[in-house]
């Protein structure tokens, strides 16, 4: 059997709706089917929070060393979202949370010693 055989019995089989006049309704107009919007793939929506949680994850890593008013914000924007979208990488979604909140405690912890938030390596 090919696949537009498939297709062709799969169509067929969905055209035999039953009419208002079968069910006793007295009208031999045919009920429509109603025309429902594909749903979306589940594994679509799956891949993307896995992205949320991985990307989380790596911009909570590199803000601890660069750019933390920044990347650590939106480490904890990326996790929250990858875990309310039901992630199956949650522990990566909890460890870019948790690394978005270090790179803002590194933040508040460089702007009380210095009184700037520009890193000040040279001494």
């Amino acid at each position: 059997m090919t696949l537009t055989d498939f297709a062709r019995r799969v169509t067929d089989a969905d055209t035999d709706v039953p009419t208002d006049a079968d069910a006793g309704g007295g009208t031999d107009v045919a009920a429509a089917p109603e025309a429902a919007a594909p749903a979306p793939a589940p594994r679509a929506a799956g891949r993307e929070a896995d992205g949320l949680a991985v990307a989380s994850f790596v911009l909570g890593l590199v803000g601890l060393l660069v750019f933390n008013i920044l990347l650590g914000p939106t480490a904890i924007v990326m996790a929250l979202l990858a875990l309310a979208r039901r992630t199956r990488r949650r522990g990566r979604a909890w460890l870019g949370l948790a690394l978005g909140v270090a790179d803002l405690a590194v933040l508040a912890v460089l702007v009380t010693a210095n009184g700037t938030v520009a890193w000040n390596l040279g001494g």
